[in-house]
Order: C-alpha cells, then structure tokens, then sequence
C-alpha cells in the first residue's frame, strides 16, 4: 500500500487534509481547498464550512403572509376534496340519506330516535325504541368537525368543492399549507358553533359550506390589504348570501358562523406585524380562535 507524498514545507495544504497540497482558496474564508472539499460557488469554490454557514444564514423564502411556499399549492385543496368525495361516495355506498353515518357525521345538537322509519326526538337514548341518532350533547363531539366533510345531494358537494378548488389554490399561494388549513378548519369549526348556538336544537347539518364561506371572507380580507377592487367578489358572495337566505334548507347559521371565523382568521395572518416574530405572533393569535370556538361549543353544551 503506498502512502501520499508529504508536501513540502511551505506549500499550501489543505486546511480539512493536512496531507494535501492545495493551490485553490475558498472565496470566503480565504483557506486553502483540496479537490475533494472544493464546492461550486457563485464565483470560483467555497470550502464545506462556508457553504454550510451561508446555508444558515440565507433568510428561507416565505408566502406573502410568512408561510413556507409549495412548488404546487393545489395539493392541499385536493386533498380536501379527496376527503369530502370520499365520505360522500361512502354514504351514497350505504343508504344516501338514509345511511347511519349521516347519523354519526351530521352536526346535531340533541339526538332523537328512529322508529319505523320516522325520526321523533328524544332526550335519552334508554327513551328510544328504535335506531338512536347520536348528538354532540350526547357524547358526540366529533361532528362539529366531521359535518363539514359529509354531503348527501350531489348538488350540495360539486358547488362547494368547486369553490373549494377555484379559492384554495390561491389563498395557500398567499398563506402557505399549514395557515390555509388553519384557516379551513377554523371557518369550518366557527360554522359548527354557530349552528349549536342558534339552529333548533333536533335540526341535523352537514356539508362543508361553513369552511367555504370561510375562504370567501379571507379573499375578501386578502383584496382589501392590497387595495383591490372587491366589486366582483362582493357581487359573487351577495348572490350566495340571498341564496342562503331564500333557498329551503340551507343553513344560514353555517355560513354566517363560517364566514366570521374566516374574516377572523384571515385579518390575524394578514395584518399580524411583519418581522422575526410574525409567525409567533399567528401563532398564538390562531391558537386563541382555537380557544375560544370550543369554549363557544362548550359553553353551549353546559347551557
């Protein structure tokens, strides 16, 4: 086995293979480079150390509203409306409307009983004879969140997930992933209080309208930072605000609730101050929205 010759005294070595003669200098530091630590730089070579620096002091690009940017800000969105398409081809699957986990997965704040067909409300399940139709005031908490990935008419699903593909892919581009679910799950949730607080309390609601209504108000929000003509946009939502309130069996409740958590929501992400700390900052301010829609919820629940 043969060994590396010594460099003679005074030529340059390697500061990484002292056993290394080296000519070539790092752009930065100005220590000499072998071969094999030579890394290509803007001009010339860096050395590994330089390059590792300059990789932890390179600020990290971020969306317009401080979230990490997505090479394709569409994958989110399908992946919501993978979930609603699938919860919605499982009830179709098991009775339609008919089905138990329209049951399971509707928002409905007391439960009621099934018999021969008939749904008849009730206050405890010993009190029913026939099928019981759990309730968040039962033990079913889960629905104020699961209501908002179930449908039953195909009308109800295609218009909110068409929404939910024309708003979503723009609104992550400006907040990144984790703030646009932030901001659906939140709309979403809003939605479902609203509906505890105000709809009959043996009224069953479902659909993910909340959290598109959600979406509506945070491009509002979004049009008015930058000064944007919301004529267009304020046309749209007025002509799905009269349609809340002038079609049979839409829930008004839901929508509206929806719509403030995401006005909420948005106005936190988009005007909280801009620095080192404006992710601290929406962070905290979406962890109390969190807060205070399930005190909403529980406070409702103790009524």
């Amino acid at each position: 086995m043969s060994q590396a010759p010594t460099p003679e005294p005074g030529v340059p070595v390697c500061y990484r293979h002292p056993g290394r003669e080296s000519h070539i200098r790092c752009q930065r530091c100005d220590r000499p480079i072998c071969p094999d630590c030579m890394r290509d730089a803007a001009v010339g070579f860096q050395c590994p150390d330089c390059v590792a620096e300059g990789a932890r002091s390179t600020r990290q690009a971020r969306t317009t509203y401080g979230g990490t940017p997505r090479a394709d800000a569409t994958a989110t969105s399908i992946g919501l409306i993978a979930v609603n398409v699938g919860v919605w081809l499982a009830i179709m699957l098991t009775g339609g409307s008919a089905s138990r986990l329209v049951d399971l997965l509707a928002l409905q704040f007391r439960g009621g009983c099934v018999l021969d067909g008939f749904y008849r409300p009730a206050i405890v399940e010993q009190a029913c004879p026939g099928a019981w139709v759990p309730n968040v005031a039962d033990g079913a908490w889960w629905q104020v969140l699961t209501s908002g990935f179930a449908h039953v008419s195909l009308l109800h699903i295609g218009f909110n997930m068409l929404a939910l593909w024309i708003l979503g892919p723009q609104l992550e581009q400006l907040f990144g992933r984790a703030r646009f679910l932030s901001l659906y799950l939140l709309s979403l949730l809003a939605g479902s209080a609203a509906v505890l607080w105000l709809s009959p309390e043996y009224q069953a609601t479902l659909g993910a309208s909340g959290a598109i209504y959600g979406l509506f108000a945070a491009l509002v929000v979004c049009v008015r930072k930058v000064g944007g003509d919301l004529r267009q946009l304020g046309a749209l939502i007025a002509v799905n605000l009269l349609i809340t309130f002038t079609v049979p069996n839409i829930s008004w409740q839901g929508h509206l609730g929806g719509f403030a958590g995401g006005l909420a929501v948005a106005a936190l992400l988009v005007y909280a101050p801009r620095g080192p700390r404006r992710s601290a900052y929406q962070l905290g301010g979406l962890a109390l929205i969190a807060v205070v829609l399930l005190a909403a919820v529980a406070l409702r629940l103790a009524a």
